[in-house]
């Protein structure tokens, strides 16, 4: 390769990586409608603001539907979870935040592998077995 296929090629390369690199800053931050649908997927409300019982109910549950509890931590509201079904691995974060002075929100995020699951069965399913066990828990029923 002589000095000028060299020069040109470096040339092309240069052009094509930063172009590469601004298309994708400018697309970091960019949300569209699935983003807002698969957040209202997976958050609910509920009518308690007692953060710590919700927390204990979010770990029980979890540890319901097979999740190994990974981190635990009260003053972020948050609790991390590992699920193994054969080679796959699940991992789910469930956030708890105060909404207003009477309720509080839970989010839940599950991923396969680096990938967000956009199932909205997933959550219904965890959303069902959250309500359950606050159901029980309120009624003291182990």
């Amino acid at each position: 390769m002589n000095r000028q296929s060299k020069k040109m090629f470096f040339t092309i390369f240069l052009v094509v990586f930063l172009a590469g690199c601004a298309s994708t800053s400018q697309k970091a931050f960019v949300t569209n409608e699935s983003q807002v649908m698969l957040r209202s997927m997976q958050t609910r409300a509920f009518d308690t603001t007692n953060k710590k019982a919700m927390m204990q109910t979010v770990i029980s549950t979890m540890q319901d539907l097979e999740f190994v509890i990974d981190k635990a931590d009260f003053m972020l509201g948050s609790v991390t979870g590992t699920k193994f079904l054969g080679y796959a691995v699940i991992k789910m974060t469930v956030t708890i935040r105060p909404r207003g002075k009477t309720q509080l929100l839970v989010r839940a995020n599950a991923q396969h592998g680096i990938n967000s699951i956009n199932d909205a069965e997933t959550y219904q399913d965890f959303f069902t077995a959250l309500g359950k066990s606050l159901f029980l828990t309120a009624h003291q029923v182990d």
